[in-house]
Formats: C-alpha cells, sequence, structure tokens
C-alpha cells in the first residue's frame, strides 16, 4: 500500500492544492470567525463598562462619613420632669436634641482651638444631618438612663459633607451651592484630620429605611429588601406549584385537540406581553376590584406570579420534552402507571431544567419595575412591614422601584444611592443565577 500522490493525472485537480473557490470559502470562514470573535469582544467590553461605572457610582453609598462626639445629654432639656419615663420624653421635640448636638459640636471645635477664617455663625451647626438629632432622640427614649451623662455618639454628618469626602464635592462646587460653603469644606477636612469625623463602612445603607430629599445621607434600602423579599416568596409559593402543575398536565396528560392548542398558544403570547400590562392587570383585579391595599408586597407578589407563570410554564414543558420518550416507555412496559412513569422517572429527570428556569423567572420577576409602578409602590415608606403574614399586607417598596425613585430626586447624592441599590440588586441576582446552575449540576442525570 503506498502513500496517496501529490499527482495526477492531466486534467484533474490535486486535493493538496486549492483552487480559487476553496481559497473563497476558507477566507469566508476566517472573516465569520474574525466577526464573531469582534462581536464577542465588544459585548465583554460593552458590559464591563456597564458594571465599571455602576461600581464607580455606587461604591460611595456603601461608605458613610460621620462626627465621633462626646455628647453630654443635659437632663434639663431632655427629662423636664426628671422621671425618665420615656412616655414623658417622648414629648421632647428632636429640635432639643439638635441643640445639644449642636453644644457637642461646638464644645469639640473649641477642644480642638480649630478657626477657619469667614466661618459664619452656626455654619459649623450645619455639618451635622437633620437626621442625626432624631437617631439620638431614638436612643435616649430606647434606653433613658443616658440621660444626665456623656456618651459618644457617630453623628451622621450632610449630604454635601459626605460627598467632600467621596470626591463628588470641591471648593469650587460649593461657591456655587447655597448648601455648602467652601469654609465648611475647610472645617471638616479639619475635624477629619484630628480624627473627628470619619469615614467608615455604611451599614446603614442595608437597613435604614427610605429618607426625605434633605436626607440623602440618612436614606436606605432596608424596607426596599424586605419588600422585594416578602413578594419573591409569594410568587415562589404560587408560581412554582401552578406553573410545574400545570405544564405536567399539558405535557403528560392533556388531550392533543383544539383546546390544548389555544391554551399552548396563549402560553405563549403571555409570555410576549410587556410587563407594564400585567401592572394595570393588578391595579384592575387585585387593587379596584378585591380591595387589596396598594403599596403591598401581596399585591407586588401575585403581580410577579401572573408576569411569572408563562416563563415558569414554557421553562418545564421544554425540560419535560428533553427527557427521551424510551424512559417513558421502560417505565410503561413494566406495568407502571402514567402516574408513577411521570412522578417516579421523568419529573426526576427533568428536575434540573424545572429548577433553572425557576429561579431564572424569578431572578426576572425580581428585577421588575414598571408593573410595580402603577400599584403603588413608588410611594414613600418609612415604616418597616411586620413579619409574614401581617407584613405581605403592610406598605412596602422594592428594589427596583426604590431605584426608580432615587433617581428622581435632585440632590446628587441620591443618584449614588441609586447606583448601589443596584448594586444590591445584581448581587441578588448574581445569587440566584448561581444557585440555579449548582442545582442543575446537583440534580443532573445522564442517561
Amino acid at each position: 500500500m503506498t502513500d496517496i500522490s501529490s499527482t495526477t493525472p492531466a486534467g484533474r485537480k490535486s486535493l493538496y492544492v486549492q483552487d480559487a473557490r476553496t481559497r473563497r470559502r476558507n477566507a469566508a470562514e476566517k472573516r465569520f470567525r474574525a466577526y464573531g470573535l469582534t462581536a464577542i469582544i465588544i459585548a465583554v467590553l460593552m458590559l464591563a463598562m456597564l458594571v465599571f461605572t455602576i461600581l464607580r457610582n455606587g461604591s460611595g453609598a456603601f461608605t458613610q462619613t460621620y462626627l465621633s462626639l462626646p455628647v453630654a445629654l443635659d437632663a434639663q432639656v431632655l427629662d423636664p420632669k426628671g422621671n425618665r419615663d420615656p412616655a414623658e420624653m417622648a414629648s421632647v421635640l428632636t429640635l432639643s436634641y439638635g441643640q445639644v448636638l449642636d453644644r457637642a459640636l461646638e464644645t469639640e471645635i473649641a477642644a480642638l482651638d480649630l478657626t477657619i477664617e469667614g466661618l459664619g455663625a452656626g455654619d459649623a451647626n450645619r455639618l451635622i444631618s437633620r437626621d442625626a438629632s432624631a437617631q439620638l432622640r431614638n436612643r435616649v427614649l430606647s434606653d433613658p438612663e443616658l440621660v444626665g451623662q456623656v456618651v459618644d455618639v457617630n453623628v451622621l454628618v450632610n449630604g454635601r459633607i459626605d460627598g467632600y469626602f467621596k470626591g463628588r464635592v470641591t471648593a469650587e462646587t460649593a461657591a456655587r451651592d447655597a448648601n455648602v460653603s467652601p469654609q465648611q469644606l475647610l472645617l471638616a477636612q479639619a475635624l477629619a484630620d484630628n480624627g473627628t469625623m470619619v469615614t467608615r463602612f455604611n451599614w446603614g445603607f442595608l437597613t435604614l429605611p427610605d429618607a426625605s430629599d434633605q436626607r440623602p445621607e440618612a436614606a436606605g434600602v432596608g424596607v426596599a429588601i424586605l419588600g422585594s423579599l416578602y413578594m419573591m416568596l409569594v410568587v415562589l409559593v404560587l408560581s412554582v406549584p401552578i406553573g410545574v402543575g400545570a405544564s405536567i398536565y399539558l405535557q403528560e396528560f392533556a388531550p392533543k385537540n383544539r383546546w390544548t392548542d389555544m391554551i399552548e398558544v396563549n402560553i405563549a403570547n403571555l409570555a410576549a406581553v410587556p410587563s407594564i400590562v400585567f401592572g394595570i392587570l393588578g391595579l384592575a383585579v387585585f387593587i379596584n376590584f378585591a380591595g387589596l391595599p396598594a403599596s403591598a408586597p401581596i399585591v407586588g407578589g401575585l403581580v410577579l406570579t401572573l408576569m411569572t407563570l408563562p416563563t415558569i410554564i414554557i421553562a418545564t414543558r421544554a425540560a419535560l420534552q428533553s427527557v427521551p420518550p424510551s424512559i417513558r416507555d421502560a417505565a410503561l412496559g413494566v406495568g407502571a402507571s402514567r402516574m408513577q412513569t411521570v412522578f417516579h422517572h421523568v419529573l426526576p429527570l427533568a428536575m434540573p431544567g424545572i429548577l433553572t428556569g425557576t429561579i431564572l423567572g424569578l431572578a426576572q420577576a425580581l428585577g421588575e419595575t414598571a408593573p410595580l409602578l402603577l400599584i403603588g409602590m413608588v410611594a414613600f415608606v418609612r415604616e418597616y412591614p411586620a413579619a409574614p403574614p401581617e407584613g405581605l399586607f403592610d406598605p412596602a417598596s422594592a428594589l427596583p422601584v426604590q431605584v426608580y425613585n432615587w433617581t428622581q430626586r435632585a440632590d446628587p447624592a441620591f443618584v449614588e444611592r441609586a447606583s448601589g441599590a443596584i448594586i444590591v440588586l445584581l448581587i441578588f441576582l448574581l445569587c440566584m443565577n448561581l444557585l440555579a446552575i449548582y442545582l442543575r449540576r446537583k440534580f443532573e442525570r445522564r442517561w
């Protein structure tokens, strides 16, 4: 046996020599690969740019500047009757606590011998957040024995001073800003150099509720996180059993006729309906007709359940279809009933796809905003909802709605908060996708 020779009879083409057509085809294939690689590189760069922008704009929300002050809690001001009764002390307004904080800051500045040329009377007190007096009041009312003592307090500074240490505010912008002056920035820098003003991780951003337009430094996503978790609980409890059960019936038990064909077409159409349509449906049915409270997690969960059901049904049916028919035939051949075949053999094999589709459907629902705006979840909510089931009917917000709400406010600090809330939302979505991958790997079976 000999090797194939590169020589050919006259008039025949050699396999070792490319003709013009082959060269064009190979060149076209190389161009297509280059186009595909270029598209992937562009997509990765755009994604990296998006993530970088969000992290750059939102990372500041996870840090906060505080004033560390020894505060003398004057009993004559905070508890005039001297009974240490929280009910009586509650009549003292936050204005009085603000005066106590102002005196503590003035005392600290005098002790450090700080002198800023051009600093007006009362300018130093404007460094303190308007929410700081309310936080001090809550602390004293929860522990009345603090009255009469000197306690160390971490006081929130206002959003402009906090923005100065994050690079958002400069002396040039302060000169044109009515809410802060360059002299206040110099005083803040002097306090920071002496260790009185410090910037550290802001746990309050993850635990505190929303704040008013004048107090961006006190705004947090605590209520929004709870509201999102409550809605996902409702969606999980309702959409998974209904969606999986409907899929099993349609795929394994339903007769093939015009009615089931119509149902399948409608399910596919519902998956393509804009989410705001479900918000209009929820407003009309759950709030106007059923009388459920607006801005409640139960209403948001019901609306998101309607929106998620088509996705779960389609994903579950695709997972059931992926199971080879030989599995069903083998089970039926040894005497198993249709029910036993589905639940003992088909469903376990389809479980990875079902779990993946379900979690991805929940992740999609977690990021929805439009339907929640129509049912009133854009409302300003300060109180935390109670534990379920009562908390499902309490007013609450949601993470995507909180992002939308903050982007509508004028203060730049709220834009920073909005980007920080996006980071929290992305972390939740990343965890849910990682859970889907883990469950798929864990329950995956090969046949």
